[in-house]
Parts: C-alpha cells; sequence; structure tokens
C-alpha cells in the first residue's frame, strides 16, 4: 500500500454546462469516499494547455497536501499519455495528461519524484465508446491513489525527464531590452508579464512598454494602491512577477492587450 490522502484538487477546462464535473465528483465519492475534493477551477478556456499550466503552477504551493488531478485538453489528451508523478517526497501526487500541463507545477515544487503512466485496466472504467481520458482513467487513477494504492501498481515506470515540458515561455534579451509575453489577464484587467521584477532591475524606475504598433511610458511602483487614478503602472503582484495595472479599472482594456502577446520593456531615454 501507498500513501492515503484525504484531499483531491481538481481543475480542469470542463466548464459546468454538462455533467462532467459532477460525474468526476461521483467517481471520487465511489472510489476514494474518505476525500474531500477541491475545485480549483474549471473555466479554463478550452484546450488552452498553457493557461492550465499557469494555473496549477501559480496554485500548487498553496493547494493542501494529496492528489492533484488536472485535466485541459481532453480530445488532445487522447494522443497523449496519462500519467502521475509523485512529488515532494510523496507529500502529493499529480495525475494528468502528459501534455506539458503538469510540468510548471513539477517544477515550481522542486522537480519529480516517481512516474508513472496509469495503464493498468484494473484501476481503469470501462468506456462504452471512445476513451474519456478524465472519466476512465485520470479520475478513478486520483481516487485509487487517494485511497493508498501505489502507484508503481497503476502502470509501468516513466522517466520523468521524457515527460512533455512546459509551454510557459521564458523571457528573451535583445539588444538590452526584454522581450517578454502576457501570460494572462486576470478578473480585473492587470496584465501579468513572465518577468519578475529582478530581471528589470538594471533598467530603472520609468520604462516603455512597446506591443504591437503601441508604446507607452510607464513608471514602477510597489503596490496598486500607489498609481495615480487614471494611470497605467507596472507593480510586482502576488506571484512574483511584473504586473501592468491600474486602480480600479482594467489595464489591458486601457492598454488594447491580451493574453499572448509579445511587450517589449525597454529603459526609457
Amino acid at each position: 500500500m501507498g500513501a492515503r490522502y484525504d484531499t483531491i484538487t481538481f481543475m480542469s477546462d470542463c466548464g459546468h454546462r454538462d455533467e462532467t464535473v459532477g460525474v468526476v465528483h461521483s467517481i471520487i465519492r465511489d472510489i476514494a469516499p474518505h476525500a474531500s475534493v477541491v475545485d480549483l477551477c474549471h473555466d479554463i478556456e478550452s484546450y488552452d494547455v498553457r493557461a492550465g499550466s499557469l494555473m496549477l503552477a501559480r496554485s500548487v504551493p498553496y493547494i493542501a497536501p494529496g492528489v492533484v488531478l488536472a485535466s485541459v485538453d481532453p480530445h488532445g489528451s487522447l494522443e497523449r499519455r496519462s500519467i502521475a508523478v509523485e512529488i515532494g517526497e510523496g507529500v502529493g501526487v499529480l495525475v494528468g495528461p502528459d501534455n506539458g500541463l503538469l510540468a510548471s507545477a513539477v517544477a515550481i515544487v522542486g522537480g519529480a519524484g516517481r512516474c508513472v503512466e496509469l495503464v493498468d485496466e484494473r484501476f481503469r472504467l470501462p468506456s462504452p465508446g471512445v476513451l474519456s481520458p478524465l472519466r476512465d482513467v485520470l479520475a478513478p487513477a486520483a481516487s485509487h491513489i487517494a485511497s493508498g494504492i501505489d502507484m508503481s501498481d497503476l502502470g509501468p515506470v516513466v522517466d520523468a525527464a521524457s515527460l512533455l515540458p512546459s509551454l510557459v515561455p521564458v523571457p528573451r534579451f535583445e539588444n538590452e531590452q526584454i522581450v517578454a509575453e502576457v501570460l494572462s489577464v486576470d478578473p480585473f484587467g492587470a496584465v501579468q508579464l513572465n518577468v519578475d521584477e529582478t530581471v528589470i532591475d538594471h533598467l530603472g524606475e520609468i520604462l516603455v512598454l512597446s506591443f504591437g504598433e503601441s508604446r507607452r511610458t510607464v513608471r514602477r511602483f510597489a503596490t496598486v494602491s500607489d498609481i495615480a487614478s487614471g494611470q497605467v503602472g507596472l507593480v510586482s503582484d502576488a506571484h512574483g512577477l511584473l504586473a501592468v495595472t491600474a486602480q480600479q479599472r482594467s489595464a489591458a482594456e486601457d492598454l488594447g492587450i491580451d493574453t499572448g502577446e509579445e511587450v517589449i520593456i525597454a529603459e526609457a531615454r
């Protein structure tokens, strides 16, 4: 027997318009009735593996020890192996598709321990039609692991180095400028970049942001409350990354910028 876990944290792009999330809850209840299910989020944009990877990476330091069940792009997951990855020397296990979704979270917590491919039919549900990776493979596996079934019983060992790497971009340096990318726009319109403040320390307090055909001069601030009304500024957000933000309005709408766009950061001259 392996470790027994009391919490399963569930994240997906399934939404709540059909029965999928409820069915997964019921599967967990049937196999691991002792486990509490925490719904992290089910409103990730459909098929957006990168957004799911970012959300999981941001969240994993704060998630209760246990099993994390993650599924984004379920149709694409049919072409990818289903895996379970041990993290934190057994403190938790990530269960999901090998499509890059888990990679950033694994890196955040210090790397992978054991890793297995979920192929043992004893721990799957029979499918009446086309295999549903989330329903038929991932949810049962997460439940069995939470109930104390050792990972090694669910399938063969996989070399963690062979897993698909994260799709999260890293910033580039070109001609004393930093080429960043918008990772996400939060519900308040703050624009998160893939850059932490130490990367731009040498550029000073006033910076020029270039994106598309637009340019905007911005100042760095300690907090959002320091930004004057009507201004847009740069702050370090709750995840330690730079965010272009404004007080009580959407910086994303002000700038006309969205997730995935390239932003060049340069010193104001």
